[in-house]
């Protein structure tokens, strides 16, 4: 293998994480390069994030179209093609793949289309180079994760979702997580049938229990099938079709089955023998609050560490490492990761940031409770059924708000402005202070006595 001069920085994964570590190190001068062997973007731009909002917003069009009826248009309601959809977002994931090269290649970073392995500390095998460095950083990220269920090869991840041939007629959503809701009630607005399998009592666990009830509520009421405290025994193909046997005697069939059962770090062949890192059971590469691993110069960032598996959390770590490491000015105080907004974009939307009821019970003891059930006046001119939720928590003692919540439309784009508040320790009294803009359903946030 040949040999050449020492990296300040070599990246292993070019998804949010990496691609952000490595841009940054190289504007303050350091000599980085990246190795991606898949795609530049990681899952976020390519299998994950980007592309799955292109799906969530053609989900929405049946809807808006039987909605302008109300409104007095009377055209009737379009066909959709699934390829057209499909093929309009594969070319403009295709031009962001360009951009994240371009961004690269203009900030200096050297662009290596290899598997990255480490191989002792300071160094990587890609292809048939060694390449030195001072500091290495993993930022491999995730990948989905399916169950030793028998026939699981017959059952398809998210990953496949972007790129299908053809719409199935019905399937089943194996899963309880965002990632299984969202893709639930998108497969449900495109048309297809949806069968939504838990083995848990309700799902988005972590979230809180309110907006968990109210999404299931509306979910059903649109027309997707819950099937919760059920699990899958073993999947059967039967023709064409899926057959899933469950673990109550009963069975379902299907013509095809996503399992969406979260994800799990992507550590596979990352290390050479003797040269890994401690990990956790399922996994995840251990750091502390820096970043680094076990190993001295190592670091890890992102999904692979499984803290919060957020792209913008990934951005966040990428920006403070690599002013850490490299900057004049580096960061003293490690990132906050109290208050981080984040969003599911099933139908109703959820928006969040703060503690759960929950969480704000076993930690300040005494709440306030603020909840507004409405519907919105979008749809008060026919019979739809859609209505919004929001909520707020507060702690008694300080009047500080700790919690707020909201499933509805656009709940992503109204919580990303209340966050700025959250994270300013905003108190119920400001948001009594705070002026509504009206009508809008982001103004009950703010009238809520």
């Amino acid at each position: 293998m040949s040999q050449q001069s020492p990296y300040d920085l070599v990246v292993i994964g070019a998804g949010s994480g990496g691609v952000r570590a490595a841009r940054m190190a190289a504007g303050f001068g350091a000599r980085v390069a990246i190795l991606e062997s898949r795609f530049l973007g990681g899952t976020c731009v390519n299998v994950g994030c980007v592309p799955k909002k292109m799906f969530a917003y053609a989900s929405e069009f049946g809807e808006l179209f039987a909605l302008a009826k109300d409104y007095g248009f009377s055209a009737s309601r379009p066909s959709f093609d699934w390829a057209t959809l499909r093929d309009n977002k594969t070319r403009e994931i295709t031009r962001l793949n360009d951009v994240y090269r371009r961004l690269l290649v203009n900030a200096g970073v050297e662009i290596i289309e290899a598997h990255g392995q480490v191989i002792a500390p300071g160094q990587v095998r890609a292809g048939d180079r060694v390449l030195y460095a001072r500091h290495i950083l993993i930022a491999t990220g995730g990948r989905p994760f399916v169950p030793d269920v028998p026939g699981r090869e017959l059952a398809m991840v998210s990953d496949d979702l972007f790129s299908l041939p053809a719409l199935p007629r019905t399937m089943a959503v194996v899963g309880g997580g965002y990632i299984a809701t969202e893709f639930a009630s998108i497969l449900h607005g495109l048309g297809v049938t949806v069968h939504q399998l838990y083995r848990g009592d309700l799902f988005l666990r972590g979230f809180d229990d309110d907006i968990r009830q109210f999404v299931a509520r509306q979910m059903q009421g649109q027309g997707v099938n819950l099937h919760f405290n059920t699990d899958v025994q073993r999947i059967e193909a039967v023709d064409d079709r899926r057959r899933l046997h469950l673990h109550n005697g009963q069975t379902l069939d299907v013509d095809a089955v996503l399992y969406a059962t979260g994800r799990v770090p992507n550590t596979e062949g990352l290390f050479a023998e003797g040269a890994g890192v401690r990990q956790r059971d399922n996994g995840a590469i251990e750091v502390d609050e820096g970043y680094r691993t076990s190993v001295p110069g190592l670091y890890a960032l992102g999904d692979v560490t499984d803290r919060l598996q957020l792209t913008p959390v990934a951005l966040a770590e990428g920006m403070w490492l690599a002013r850490t490491l490299f900057a004049d000015d580096a960061p003293v105080a490690p990132l906050n990761y109290e208050n981080i907004a984040t969003a599911v974009f099933c139908h109703p939307n959820i928006g969040t940031i703060g503690l759960t009821e929950q969480q704000a019970s076993e930690r300040y003891g005494k709440l306030r409770i603020y909840r507004s059930d409405f519907r919105p006046l979008r749809y008060t001119l026919g019979d739809s059924g859609a209505r919004t939720l929001m909520k707020l928590i507060v702690d008694d003692a300080s009047d500080k708000v700790v919690g707020l919540h909201m499933a509805g439309d656009e709940a992503g784009e109204i919580v990303q402005g209340f966050a700025v508040a959250i994270t300013m320790g905003a108190t119920k009294a400001d948001f009594d202070r705070t002026l509504g803009i009206h009508p809008t359903a982001a103004e009950e946030f703010v009238t809520m006595r």
